[in-house]
């Protein structure tokens, strides 16, 4: 008695055989399903790229992070009904936030000063058009700045407002030469002169932010520019975007409490979350995974009828010999098992290709995009579970056709 095993073994020997005697079709068929693997794996390998690039770019600019913050125009009429006006986000009202906030220890606190900021050293300035931001020594780690010379501000500075600033890379570009050392040296913004600590590294235009800014400390702007109805902002990070729910949750209930707001009452406050335009971009990749599967879908059923389509000539070319089979005492269902088999082995060779190439798609992406090297088990997985499906819904009519042959007739047949 032949156990199970040695039939499934045996059967699998005699496929080869038969695809080494119908090479040049079976390697065409082998093709176009390697085509549609690698159109799935592929896609959805650098789908994985592209999130995890955007997920940790924009988390470097600053995409974990939510903002509390308040605006100085009334909320709109709803259903003729005048709303509570937003009452402003006080600075004793950041500054209490920020020391009783215990989720994270990264709070920021931030003021616009002016859009129309302007900088001089000795006979170059800037247009009038330099964003001024009050800052505290948090803020480069919430917005997601870097420093590219000299340091951010200390606790100190911020604490006591002096007269420190932060360039950004377009700033100092404007006002210094490139052969001039930046750190150290003094600058003027209107009357007021302050010293060059730091200088930012260059952001661009990328993810929606931009560069043509200074930042000073927040007393100091409070002290000495903003004015009573300033805006203040107060900026936490999350640490990592999966703890982004529990965090605002926090800081809800904390800036409720601060600012006397009752248990029935809406907020007097917005909450405004960074990452939404990380979720809209991986919204809308995940668009685009849906229609390139599609077209891989489509392959693969292109696939399963050139499949079929050989399966059933082959049943044709081999129907003498499905008649020995029968009378020497082959089954039913060994000619089926055997058609079936070939098959899946011809569709797993196809989907062994499709995923190598796939997978080598995909990580020629996650190069460009410097990301790590990524082994998409999941799409791996579910590309030879995939192409099990295809070999046998491909193979079950020809295999059914062959099996039900006559042997008397298959003897005959010339």
């Amino acid at each position: 008695m032949f156990s199970l095993s040695s039939i499934v073994l045996e059967n699998i020997k005699y496929a080869f055989r038969s695809i080494r005697t119908n090479l040049l079709r079976t390697i065409l068929t082998m093709l176009i399903i390697a085509f549609g693997i690698m159109a799935l794996v592929g896609i959805l390998t650098a789908m994985d790229s592209i999130k995890g690039a955007i997920n940790s770019n924009l988390t470097r600019l600053g995409a974990n992070t939510f903002t509390l913050t308040t605006q100085r125009t009334t909320q709109s009429r709803s259903g003729g009904v005048a709303e509570k006006q937003m009452r402003l986000l006080r600075f004793h009202e950041a500054l209490e936030f920020k020391e009783r906030y215990t989720h994270t220890p990264v709070v920021s606190i931030s003021s616009l000063v002016s859009f129309t900021g302007k900088l001089r050293y000795k006979s170059k300035e800037t247009n009038p058009n330099v964003r001024v931001f009050g800052v505290d020594e948090n803020y480069l780690k919430t917005s997601g700045y870097e420093i590219a010379q000299g340091r951010n501000f200390s606790l100190t500075e911020t604490e006591t407002g002096r007269n420190v600033i932060l360039l950004d890379d377009d700033v100092a570009r404007k006002v210094f030469t490139s052969s001039e050392e930046v750190i150290n040296r003094e600058v003027f913004m209107g009357n007021r002169r302050f010293t060059v600590i730091g200088v930012l590294k260059k952001r661009g235009s990328t993810f929606g932010s931009s560069d043509n800014l200074v930042f000073i400390p927040v007393r100091n702007a409070r002290s000495t520019m903003l004015g009573p109805n300033a805006v203040y902002a107060v900026s936490i990070m999350a640490g990592h975007p999966d703890k982004m729910e529990a965090a605002i949750g926090e800081a809800r209930g904390l800036m409720r409490n601060i600012r006397g707001v009752r248990l029935r009452e809406p907020d007097d406050f917005e909450v405004r979350r960074s990452d939404s335009l990380a979720n809209t971009l991986i919204e809308n990749l995940q668009n685009v995974a849906l229609a390139a599967s599609g077209i891989g879908f489509i392959t693969l059923l292109g696939a399963a009828i050139a499949l079929m389509n050989i399966l059933l000539v082959s049943v044709t070319e081999r129907t003498r010999e499905i008649g020995v089979s029968k009378a020497i005492g082959a089954k039913r269902s060994h000619i089926k098992t055997q058609f079936l088999v070939e098959a899946v082995v011809i569709c797993q060779l196809g989907g062994a290709l499709g995923i190598g190439f796939g997978i080598l798609i995909g990580n020629i992406m996650s190069s460009i995009l410097g990301s790590p090297f990524i082994v998409p088990w999941l799409w791996i997985l579910s590309g030879v579970v995939l192409c099990f499906v295809v070999g046998v819904s491909a193979g079950l009519y020809p295999a059914a056709k062959a099996a039900r042959l006559d042997p008397i007739e298959a003897l005959r047949y010339e």
